[in-house]
């Protein structure tokens, strides 16, 4: 790892930074900046009148170029960043300087996707990180020396065929990763307790496109035993020995009710009677069903429950093999703390076919109702709408505006082609949503664009049967573009305001008290928007795509804004490139 202050990135200019005035020391402890999940801080030095004022104040260079999608952790003046290849770095939150580093030696090259770690965990003097080999460590917050290693995946669980084997046989093209269980959430800790699920049981083949790079390739979701069976789990913090494990998949009646609509009354379109007549043939699709759980938990420690958002059901897109609701794929699910006891779920999508993973980090807030305010959490959704339940039992107590435009919403693929907007980038992925509970605005990162959900069959060849396959990619002459997008929960999830951005928005979202809203662009650009109108009032170019979710946090008097700016493979079709830089900023004198 090498760090590089801001001589080099300004060519040599001189910046005199020194505090503005008060300014409490604030760490951003976790993932979030707490339990809460929120992305929220009460800091104000950094404010709308003068955040155009904001500079640069260090950097460090990982060394290790894309994917890089880390958020930061700062506890007590140190900074901790974790990479794409799950290598640590302990930063002084003042100048940058390097207090340690630790190497991960990856048991595997064989991961599920793209090579990316989404952040660390800090906790009574311990680092934690889950790696894409699989491992759960607890490294030493003072020297970053190894405490404990679980194996937390054996190193042949998940892999099956390779995705370029399968992509040969389908004539698919060049493919990223394989099929195997790894780790890309930030660890959460709770209750004693790092809890973290695993990545990569909903299969399917991410295909490049002539560019490079996955953004207009395929994803394909392949018919038959193709996937894996997703899991959260409980670690104890000081040992590393494993307290519990929830599976996604339900081993007795994953089927459901064969619903025909949505929990809130969207048809599905489904082919029930062909589904139930192949169930018999398919009892055992569970064992395969996916679930993949991508962003850390909220965490309610007075009732004691966690909350996390599943991922789709295996195979991808290609539904009749799995027959049924597949719960608790694609749900909301809270989760008792100390037991990993299912409480209650939300399925957003039953039987999902688009590849609607409930993918970005649930937040918790105080919903107003006309009876009152009620204890909520809230989960922002690739199917377009964020949702907002009652944390106790589950219950919808609101459902947004559309954040995007429906077209064909849940049709299903056919051999013609069905388009269906939004598709499986969006239009809210993992990217967390920031919330500012005094206004009650949540602030998403809006993907708008349509996708091409297309049947295909490789004929029997031999001894090998025909392959059935669903090919996505994005939809000829159909919009594609980013917003931000302000929502009003005080008023029913309104939209309150939102701004077309000039790229493709990444990374997710931070608010602050100071009434702005922090959001990165894939063309490398990180911007300050005020929270009340959405105007962008502050500008950087920060070399590499933001890649992470940006943070704030408070030392001597001085507040700093920290980002991840990596971009990634398929920036470069973008005319964009990566990078491996965390960039800090604060306010000149």
């Amino acid at each position: 790892m090498v760090r590089r202050t801001t001589r080099g990135l300004l060519a040599g200019s001189a910046l005199a930074l020194v505090g503005l005035g008060p300014c409490a020391a604030q760490d951003w402890p976790m993932f979030g900046g707490d339990h809460t999940n929120r992305h929220f801080s009460p800091l104000t030095a950094i404010d709308a009148g003068n955040v155009a004022r904001l500079r640069p104040a260090w950097l460090f260079q990982t060394g290790i170029t894309g994917y890089f999608q880390a958020e930061p952790v700062m506890v007590d003046g140190t900074l901790y960043v974790s990479t794409t290849q799950n290598h640590v770095a302990a930063l002084d939150g003042r100048t940058g300087a390097v207090r340690w580093t630790y190497t991960h030696k990856a048991r595997t090259e064989k991961i599920f996707g793209p090579p990316s770690n989404r952040g660390v965990a800090v906790s009574d003097g311990l680092v934690f990180e889950a790696t894409m080999d699989g491992r759960v460590i607890a490294l030493d917050a003072k020297t970053g020396r190894v405490v404990w290693d679980h194996e937390a995946v054996r190193p042949e669980e998940g892999e099956s065929e390779t995705a370029s084997a399968l992509a040969d046989t389908l004539g698919a093209g060049t493919v990223q990763g394989s099929s195997r269980l790894g780790f890309k959430m930030p660890p959460l800790v709770a209750d004693g307790l790092v809890i973290v699920g695993v990545a990569g049981a909903g299969y399917g083949l991410h295909v490049e496109d002539a560019a490079g790079g996955l953004d207009g390739g395929a994803v394909v979701g392949i018919e038959g035993g193709y996937g894996r069976r997703g899991w959260l789990a409980a670690y104890d913090a000081k040992t590393g020995a494993e307290r519990w494990r929830w599976y996604v998949t339900k081993q007795d009646g994953w089927e459901g009710g064969f619903v025909d609509k949505t929990p809130d009354g969207v048809p599905l379109h489904r082919d029930i009677a062909a589904e139930k007549a192949a169930a018999p043939a398919h009892r055992d699709a569970w064992k395969v069903g996916g679930g993949s759980l991508w962003m850390t938990p909220a965490y309610d420690a007075d009732l004691g429950l966690l909350y996390v958002g599943t991922g789709n059901p295996a195979p991808q897109n290609f539904g009749l093999s799995r027959p049924g609701d597949n719960l608790y794929t694609m749900s909301l699910v809270a989760l008792d703390v100390k037991t990993g006891a299912l409480r209650w779920y939300y399925q957003q999508v039953p039987h999902d076919e688009w590849g609607y993973d409930v993918a970005s980090p649930p937040f918790l807030l105080d919903q107003a109702t006309p009876q009152g305010p009620v204890k909520a959490v809230a989960q922002a959704s690739k199917t377009g709408w964020l949702y907002v339940h009652d944390r106790t039992d589950g219950r919808l107590l609101a459902r947004s505006a559309p954040l995007i435009e429906h077209k064909n919403p849940h049709a299903p693929p056919t051999t013609a082609g069905t388009v269906v907007s939004p598709g499986p980038l969006g239009a809210i992925s993992w990217h967390p949503v920031a919330y500012d509970p005094g206004a009650a605005i949540a602030y998403a990162q809006v993907r708008h664009g349509a996708t091409t959900y297309r049947v295909k069959t490789v004929p029997a060849s031999g001894n090998r049967p025909a392959i059935r396959y669903t090919e996505t990619g994005e939809a000829p002459g159909e919009p594609s573009f980013s917003t931000l997008t302000a929502v009003d929960l005080a008023r029913g999830g309104a939209i309150a305001w939102s701004v077309k951005a000039g790229s493709r928005l990444s990374g997710g979202t931070l608010a602050t008290a100071g009434g702005l809203v922090f959001s990165g662009e894939e063309d490398g650009h990180l911007d300050a928007h005020d929270a009340k109108t959405g105007a962008v009032l502050w500008r950087f170019q920060c070399g590499a795509g933001i890649g992470g979710p940006p943070i704030t946090y408070a030392l001597d008097g001085r507040q700093y804004v920290a980002v991840a700016a990596g971009g990634a493979s398929f920036t470069k079709g973008a005319g964009f490139g990566t990078g491996d830089a965390l960039v800090v900023f604060t306010l000149p004198e």
